[in-house]
C-alpha cells in the first residue's frame, strides 16, 4: 500500500487541498503532529482509523508505524503542517521508506509563507522592487546551517527574507540584517496564520523585535523582512501591458 505525505496547510482546516482531504477520508491510518495539525482535520478520517500523534515519537518510531501499516495492507496519511517541501523533515522519512521498499507520494499543501502573505495582503514579488524570495531559518538549537547560508550572507542579496523557526530569536535576526537592509526596512511577523488566533505585527526592521516581544509571540510564526512589504509606487507588471498584448497574437 502507499504512504501519502500530505501538506495540511498553515492551520485553517479548510486550507487543505481537495486531494489531501480525499486521501484523509480514505486512509485507515493517519500519523500527525498533534501540536501543529488542526484537530478539525482528523474528523475527515474514517471513524475506525488508527490515529497516531507523532509529537513524542522518534523518527525510527514514526518509520516503524509507516512500515507496519504498509505490511498490513493499509494506506497511510502522514499529515505535515504547511507544505512538505519546506522544513518538514519529510526527506528523512522518504529515505527510510526507500530503504524499506515502501511506496509513497507527496501531496502539496499551502505553505506558511503564502498564508502569511495573504494575512498581510501583500504580493511578495513586486515589479522593479523585488523579484526574489528567500525561505530560511536561523541556526540556534536546531541543525546547523550550511556554510554560506547564514543571515549575514543571505542579507547581502537584499531579497525578501521569510524566516521560519526564528520568532524566539528576533533580536539576533535584527542585529544580523540591519547592516544590509537598514533600520527603516519594512518588516512583519505573522503568527498562527489562517487560524482563529492569527496575529499580524507590522513595523520596521529596527522595531519589529520589540513589537514581537510585546505581543508575547515565540513560536508558530514567520518573520518577513524586505522592501516589497512596503512597496506602493512601482511600475505595473509587463504581464498586463498593452504593448505585450499586441505582440503575443
Amino acid at each position: 500500500m502507499t504512504v501519502h505525505f500530505i501538506g495540511a496547510g498553515p492551520g485553517a482546516a479548510d486550507l487543505i487541498t481537495l486531494r489531501g482531504a480525499r486521501l484523509l477520508a480514505e486512509c485507515r491510518v493517519c500519523l500527525y503532529a498533534g501540536s501543529l495539525v488542526p484537530p478539525e482535520l482528523l474528523a475527515e478520517c474514517p471513524p475506525d482509523a488508527r490515529l497516531v500523534d507523532t509529537a513524542d515519537l522518534t523518527l525510527d518510531e514514526i518509520t516503524g508505524e509507516l512500515v507496519r501499516a504498509h505490511a498490513a495492507g493499509l494506506d497511510v496519511a502522514r499529515l505535515h503542517s504547511g507544505d512538505p517541501s519546506v522544513f518538514s523533515a519529510v526527506a528523512e522519512q522518504m529515505r527510510r521508506l526507500d530503504a524499506a521498499g515502501v511506496p509513497y507520494e507527496v501531496v502539496p499543501g499551502v505553505p506558511a509563507f503564502a498564508a502569511a502573505a495573504a494575512a498581510l495582503k501583500r504580493e511578495l514579488t513586486v515589479p522593479t522592487v523585488g523579484q526574489t524570495v528567500i525561505l530560511t531559518r536561523i541556526a540556534q538549537r536546531a541543525t546547523p546551517m550550511p556554510e554560506g547560508e547564514d543571515l549575514a550572507t543571505l542579507g547581502r542579496s537584499g531579497a525578501l527574507l521569510v524566516l521560519h523557526l526564528a520568532a524566539g530569536y528576533a533580536d539576533r535576526v535584527v542585529e544580523e540584517l540591519l547592516p544590509h537592509y537598514g533600520a527603516d526596512c519594512p518588516a512583519a511577523v505573522v503568527a498562527f496564520a489562517s487560524r482563529p488566533g492569527e496575529v499580524v505585527i507590522r513595523g520596521t526592521l529596527d522595531e519589529i523585535a520589540d513589537r514581537l516581544k510585546e505581543a508575547g509571540i515565540r513560536r508558530t510564526a514567520v518573520i518577513l523582512v524586505g522592501r516589497t512589504l512596503g512597496a506602493e509606487q512601482f511600475r505595473d507588471s509587463h504581464l498586463y501591458s498593452a504593448e505585450r498584448d499586441r505582440h503575443t497574437c
